[in-house]
């Protein structure tokens, strides 16, 4: 079932000629603090971002084709950009955003993206077969204690692709984040914003 979804492209005043697509999880949105500090960062570095900004509900979730949504969201990145030419792309996907990054995979158009991975899920066949036999460079950051996403089986074989490189973070959630200590989240977001920073 195809539905529009909304986008918010946020441009430089000066053009550019980066651009980094932002798809964020099911109910982790592009204003949760991973995505909105990886906003602001490729922002200041001279990026257009393009923000994916799809929701739903549980029963949508459970019901989801991650290939007709992959559909539905090219749709929108060609309707975003389509007077844009862009040489420098960055994919920047979070949990169920991973469903989506690893069908846009097939376009053409991101044959030379760079991709970050946050708390991918390692669970689906599909996404992790993307990651482990893609060529693009990867990020791919997993919390420690991210129950259903992180399986350490497939992430040492995650190992194998040399363009992938790997960090996981000891006690993280699904979020990113320590549960009870939110001071230490604060300090684990600094570091995956640096990593993200350092990743070119």
């Amino acid at each position: 079932m195809s539905k529009s979804i909304p986008f918010r492209l946020i441009e430089q005043k000066e053009g550019t000629d980066n651009l980094v697509i932002v798809l964020p999880g099911a109910g982790y949105s592009t204003q949760a603090p991973l995505l909105y500090y990886t906003t602001s960062l490729f922002y200041n570095k001279g990026f257009d971002v393009l923000h994916i900004n799809y929701s739903f509900n549980r029963v949508e979730i459970s019901s989801l084709n991650e290939r007709d949504l992959a559909t539905d969201v090219q749709l929108v990145i060609d309707t975003a950009i389509h007077e844009k030419k862009y040489s420098n792309l960055y994919i920047v996907a979070k949990s169920i955003g991973t469903k989506v990054l690893r069908c846009l995979l097939d376009h053409p158009m991101f044959n030379d993206a760079k991709l970050v991975w946050l708390t991918p899920l390692l669970q689906n066949d599909d996404v992790f077969n993307a990651m482990v036999t893609k060529d693009q460079k990867g990020l791919c950051i997993f919390g420690e204690k991210d129950s259903h996403c992180f399986i350490v089986e497939r992430y040492e074989k995650l190992k194998n692709n040399q363009n992938l490189t790997l960090k996981v973070i000891e006690g993280g959630d699904h979020s990113l984040e320590l549960e009870e200590d939110p001071f230490m989240s604060i300090e684990i977001l600094k570091s995956v914003i640096s990593d993200i920073n350092n990743f070119n």
